[in-house]
């Protein structure tokens, strides 16, 4: 079995009830069940919550909610992987542990099911435990600054700050959208940011972190862009 598990707890903190406001006309979690069910990939897409009002949204859009999150999975320090292993262990509990499954976030309208698609892919051709979606950083991070005690900029690396951003490695990060990876891997909690992953590099625009009212602001600009871009097509 296929399982899409999408975190969606009801007491996000900076943005208050951010996993049902409305993004582009509708809740955004609508996005990345969309995009799970349109992949064809997963047997179950289910959104794991402890909130009711979250719980009826992602049923309204076309996912499951078999069970209530426990509240010691619902504070502001529980990460990811305890709640997807959670998942796993209650299907296996019965009788339907899954094979492979798929942490995708509730916060990516701009998750795409051909990305899904490919890491899936991706997973299962390499032998790999995870392959996450990645994307590169827009400014070469060897030559980043900071402001120091005195208000000034200082370079972080100055041995960097005369060379060419053409001769400096391509860096990238975690592109928060989706996390495919074995059930065993998720279960015995090993480690993403290693040698146990492949990437699934995604373009630059296609990518937004939305933790702060700013980066909503942000992605709903991106998002108009973006569709505005694609009607034209």
């Amino acid at each position: 079995m296929r399982l899409a598990v999408i975190p969606a707890r009801g007491g996000s903190k900076r943005i208050p009830r951010k996993n049902v406001r409305p993004f582009a006309g509708k809740p955004i979690v609508a996005y990345s069940i969309e995009a799970a069910r349109a992949s064809a990939l997963f047997d179950r897409v289910i959104v794991s919550t402890d909130d009711e009002e979250i719980a009826r949204v992602a049923r309204d859009c076309g996912a499951e909610t078999p069970f209530v999150r426990p509240r010691e999975l619902s504070d502001d320090h529980t990460g990811t992987n305890a709640v997807v292993r959670h998942a796993i262990g209650w299907f296996g509990e019965r009788g339907e542990l899954p094979d492979h499954v798929c942490c995708l976030y509730a916060t990516a309208p701009f998750v795409q099911p051909r990305y899904l698609r490919e890491g899936f892919e991706q997973l299962v051709s390499s032998g790999k435990s995870f392959a996450f979606s990645v994307t590169t950083f827009a400014f070469p991070i060897q030559r980043a600054l900071r402001i120091d005690a005195d208000g000034c900029v200082q370079p972080i690396w100055p041995e960097n700050v005369a060379r060419r951003s053409q001769d400096l490695e391509e860096t990238y990060h975690d592109a928060g959208q989706f996390y495919w990876g074995t059930a065993r891997a998720f279960l015995d909690d090993v480690v993403l940011y290693s040698g146990a992953s492949v990437p699934v590099v995604l373009p630059r625009h296609l990518v937004q972190d939305i933790d702060t009212e700013e980066d909503w602001v942000r992605a709903e600009l991106m998002f108009g862009a973006w569709q505005a871009q694609q009607g034209g097509r």
